[in-house]
């Protein structure tokens, strides 16, 4: 037992001195942060800043890509970063990356501030793009930043160093273009934190002679987002839920026309899933939504027609509405234009030619002429009352009866007329006779 124990111990490093090492190893903490900052972020942030004081890291480094956020609480964030003891530097890049609202306000807390080259920071307002024109909740920055410049514009490199907002880590031009170059760029600078002044030692020389070269002093952790966490991050994106609300809604209603429950309804209902858990974090217009749904309902009934009727301009009008209002707060989380456009156009051409076919696929074979069933005789799948299914040649018709005749399961059958999709049946025997039908002289 107690070789066990021991062993057990070694495997998880508790109380051996491998174990110690690892955790008091200096190491440079790193984390991503891209999209909205949701609730996964936010804790993520949280994390990071907790795990790079209580592990004793040299800085934690926090790059930013970030267009705002939802559905998160901004004071415990900022408080974390104005009260670690570990510098924090924010980071925004690399070059094309952007920090808005929340974002933005994280930067500036921190020990350091560094835009890269084609980056840019600001606007500070909105803080939280759920709430539209909401101001900040705690003070903003410290006195020796000027926050005011970015409150409601956007600033380039440059213009924020200039300016004073940020910090000038890298030379510009070129700039810090990767991770690898700022934290040389940071070698030996002296930065406040809440424990007080802290210079950085973030670089050593390698190489001899003309190969001389500075590069990262200790390694880099990179801490990420777990599975579930990345998942729920990517499903909070507004375009993504929005998408899966639409494909999933389309594939239900193709597997209930097709009448069977197979791989395109599992995935519809998974998609919906998705999309509601994005929904749950995001400011949805729930009567959009519902004219979302409507919009579905119309085209499914045109489909149940055999063709496009009026059903499919209205679904699309509602299509179209639901999806310019679905997400409130602010502008930046409205879906993507070339999204909308996309999707409309998909969604159009799925009813009006793939859902057809589909339906026509369930119902026929491809060796049956729809004109040449006049005439065919067969027997009814299901009670036709005055709609059904019937088969003809071994292949399932949709059906109604001639005349309003009614038709049992199993009864012979006869086409008298195609109409679309739709078969046209009388009983074999003993149907009402039309009077314009000649009369036998025998």
């Amino acid at each position: 037992m107690i070789a066990v124990v021991g062993i057990l111990a070694g495997m998880l490093g508790v109380g051996s001195p491998s174990g110690a090492a690892a955790r008091t190893q200096s190491t440079f903490d790193v984390i991503q942060i891209g999209g909205l900052i949701d609730p996964p972020n936010a804790a993520l942030i949280r994390d990071a800043v907790r795990a790079a004081n209580d592990d004793g890291a040299k800085l934690l480094l926090i790059t930013f890509n970030s267009g705002g956020a939802v559905d998160v609480d901004s004071r415990p964030l900022l408080r974390a970063i104005r009260s670690s003891a570990v510098p924090v530097v924010a980071w925004i890049g690399p070059s094309g990356s952007k920090a808005r609202g929340l974002a933005a306000e994280l930067a500036l807390q921190a020990s350091v501030v560094a835009v890269s080259n084609g980056s840019s920071i600001g606007p500070l307002e909105p803080q939280m793009l759920d709430r539209d024109g909401a101001a900040s909740l705690t003070p903003r920055v410290p006195a020796d930043r000027n926050d005011g410049y970015i409150a409601h514009r956007t600033a380039t490199a440059d213009q924020a160093v200039r300016q004073g907002v940020t910090d000038r880590v890298c030379a510009s031009p070129p700039g810090c273009a990767t991770i690898g170059d700022l934290l040389v760029a940071l070698n030996g600078q002296t930065v406040e934190t809440a424990g007080g002044p802290v210079t950085l030692r973030t670089a050593k020389v390698v190489g001899t002679g003309g190969g001389r070269r500075l590069e990262p002093l200790d390694q880099i952790r990179f801490r990420k987002l777990d599975l579930i966490g990345q998942a729920v991050h990517t499903l909070t994106s507004p375009s993504i839920a929005y998408l899966l609300l639409v494909v999933g809604l389309a594939l239900i209603i193709f597997e209930f026309f097709t009448i069977s429950i197979g791989l395109a309804g599992g995935t519809g209902a998974i998609a919906l899933v998705g999309a509601f858990v994005g929904f749950s974090h995001l400011p949805v217009n729930w009567w959009a939504l519902g004219l979302i749904l409507l919009a579905m309902f119309g085209y499914a009934i045109d489909v149940q027609a055999g063709r496009a009727y009026s059903w499919t301009v209205i679904g699309t009008i509602l299509l179209l509405v639901g999806t310019l209002f679905l997400f409130g707060g602010s502008v930046r989380l409205d879906v993507y234009w070339w999204v909308v456009v996309v999707m409309m156009v998909s969604v159009i051409a799925f009813f009006t030619s793939a859902m057809p076919l589909a339906v026509r696929s369930r119902f026929s074979t491809p060796t049956i002429g729809r004109e040449s069933l006049v005439g065919e005789a067969g027997e009814a799948a299901v009670d036709v009352n005055p709609d059904g299914v019937v088969i003809i040649r071994g292949a399932r018709w949709r059906a109604r009866t001639n005349r309003a005749t009614p038709i049992a399961a199993g009864d012979a059958i006869r086409v008298v007329e195609v109409d679309g999709l739709v078969l046209e049946v009388e009983p074999e025997t003993g149907a009402a006779r039309d009077y314009r039908e000649p009369k036998n002289p025998g």
